[in-house]
């Protein structure tokens, strides 16, 4: 008996039953750009699991925005669908990778649309917000933006309830602003909560409190807060950290927080001299560079010059240092400490 051909009942092997098909040519973005408007809920995911994959690719990325996929993703985000409130976070993070993705987000309010997820239930969905957020704040413009959209306040609030790991990125993303803008924080009490997660267990968290109060603590009213809250302590502490990151941040903050009068004896008193000098010579060149610059704000201090007179040694050390801002910075060092009036 002779055999018939059959076609077989299955997809073939490349065919994703999770993912819209996408239309040939010109019209592949432009079908799904519909698709996410569609009633149907299977079509939006699909369509979304489709996009997902094409916003890798800077050109496509450009071409959605012209084409207002913008506008329809941010009616997404609130959509009754948790997967669909996933895939769209996601697909708007991925666009943030781009530089053309972020400028995209400032020019169509897309900062604004993302903040109303920072209560959603679903972790990943917030997750994948704040990730975005992070994303755009590390460009001035884009931490502007969030600074102007007013989410810094909430952000602060947030750092006491959410996850460890939405924690780091709320870090990442308010050291950005600070940059921009601390008073704002400031008046949320962003430097209390900020000392807390200072004895985070978590090096992560640590190390991007840290780097959070290096940042607040450049304008003069950071400086204050840092001092009235009393956290010096809690920096000297951090400069023994077993992460040399956790020590170039603490050392960092310590640099930016002494440089009042107030300041440097606060420091002076919490043992930061003594704390700081083994870490002229550390292994990273970071370390080395703020605390030499943290122990040059303490030698303008009678009290720290007195100490330090005894060290210039060990500064002379690093004006061969590999790092030729460590050496400028050793450099300035000595010449401040011997300085006589």
């Amino acid at each position: 008996m002779a055999l018939l051909p059959r076609i077989s009942s299955k997809l073939p092997p490349d065919i994703d039953p999770t993912k819209a098909p996408i239309a040939y040519g010109r019209r592949g973005l432009p079908k799904l750009n519909e698709e996410l408007e569609d009633p149907d809920l299977l079509t939006r995911q699909r369509a979304l699991m489709a996009l997902c994959d094409l916003v890798h690719d800077p050109e496509n990325v450009y071409e959605a925005i012209r084409l207002g996929f913008l506008d329809n993703l941010k009616m997404l985000l609130l959509d009754d669908d948790s997967t669909v409130r996933q895939k769209t976070t996601e697909v708007l993070y991925i666009m943030a990778t781009h530089s053309v993705g972020r400028t995209g987000f400032l020019e169509n309010g897309v900062i604004p649309a993302l903040a109303q997820l920072l209560d959603d239930p679903v972790d990943i969905c917030r997750w994948n917000m704040h990730y975005a957020l992070k994303l755009v704040s590390e460009l001035p413009l884009g931490a502007t933006g969030i600074v102007e959209s007013g989410l810094v306040p909430s952000l602060v609030f947030k750092l006491k309830t959410e996850l460890e790991d939405i924690q780091e990125l709320i870090l990442e993303t308010l050291t950005g602003c600070l940059r921009v803008e601390a008073f704002e924080a400031l008046a949320t009490g962003a430097v209390r909560i900020l000392k807390e997660l200072l004895s985070h267990s978590g090096v992560n968290i640590r190390s991007r409190a840290a780097q959070a109060l290096m940042a607040i603590s450049v304008p003069l009213e950071g400086k204050n807060m840092v001092f009235e809250e009393d956290v010096f302590p809690d920096l000297v502490m951090l400069l023994e950290d077993e992460d040399a990151e956790v020590r170039a941040n603490a050392a960092g903050a310590l640099m930016n927080s002494a440089i009042t009068t107030q300041g440097k004896y606060a420091a002076i008193n919490a043992d930061a001299i003594d704390t700081l000098l083994p870490l002229i010579h550390d292994e990273r060149s970071k370390v080395r560079l703020y605390s030499i610059k943290a122990l040059t704000m303490l030698s303008e201090a009678p009290e720290g010059r007195k100490i330090l007179l005894a060290h210039v040694a060990e500064f002379r050390k690093r004006l061969s240092d590999s790092s030729p801002a460590v050496r400028r910075a050793a450099q300035i060092a000595v010449e401040v400490i011997e300085w006589k009036p």
